[in-house]
C-alpha cells in the first residue's frame, strides 16, 4: 500500500525545493522544528491538518492544491498493477509502458496531469516516482 504521510512530504518537498527554499526557512516559516519538518518531508511523521496547513501557507501553497496532488497520485498508483495490491492472473487498469530490468519491472502510468512511474524493488517495496506533467518529480518509497 502507499503510505499517504510518504505522498504527502515527497509533494512538500517537492515544493520546497522548487522554491530553491531550506528546511531551515521554511520550518521557521511554519513555526514548526527542522527535524519535525525533515521527518514529515521524508514520510516517517504524519502532520497534522494544522500543521499541514501551516507549512503549506510557508510555502505560499494552498492546503486544497497540495491535497489535489497527493490524491492524483494516490489515485493514479491504484490502477497500476500490483503496487497497492498482489498482481492477479487478470490484467488490472492499463499501463502506459511495462518493462523488466535487472533492477525491478517498471511500470509507467499518466492521465495528462500527473505521471507516475513505479520500479518493483522486491515483492513488499516499489519505488513510486511521480512528476507533474509540467512540474517537478518526487519519490516515495511504498510497501506493495
Amino acid at each position: 500500500m502507499v503510505l499517504l504521510r510518504r505522498v504527502i512530504g515527497d509533494a512538500l518537498r517537492a515544493r520546497r525545493q522548487g522554491q530553491h527554499r531550506t528546511l531551515r526557512e521554511v520550518s521557521s516559516a511554519a513555526n514548526v522544528s527542522l527535524g519535525y519538518l525533515s521527518e514529515i518531508e521524508r514520510g516517517q511523521k504524519e502532520p497534522s491538518s494544522e500543521l499541514l496547513a501551516a507549512i503549506c501557507d510557508a510555502l505560499g501553497a494552498r492546503l486544497s492544491e497540495l491535497l489535489r496532488e497527493v490524491s492524483d497520485t494516490v489515485a493514479l498508483a491504484e490502477q497500476m498493477p500490483g503496487v497497492l495490491v498482489p498482481v492477479q492472473d487478470e490484467p488490472a487498469a492499463p499501463v502506459a509502458v511495462r518493462r523488466s530490468t535487472g533492477r525491478g519491472v517498471h511500470q509507467v502510468s499518466s492521465d495528462g496531469a500527473v505521471a507516475v512511474q513505479v520500479r518493483q524493488d522486491s515483492p513488499l517495496k516499489a519505488t513510486l516516482r511521480s512528476s507533474r506533467v509540467r512540474g517537478s518529480e518526487r519519490d516515495v518509497v511504498c510497501a506493495a
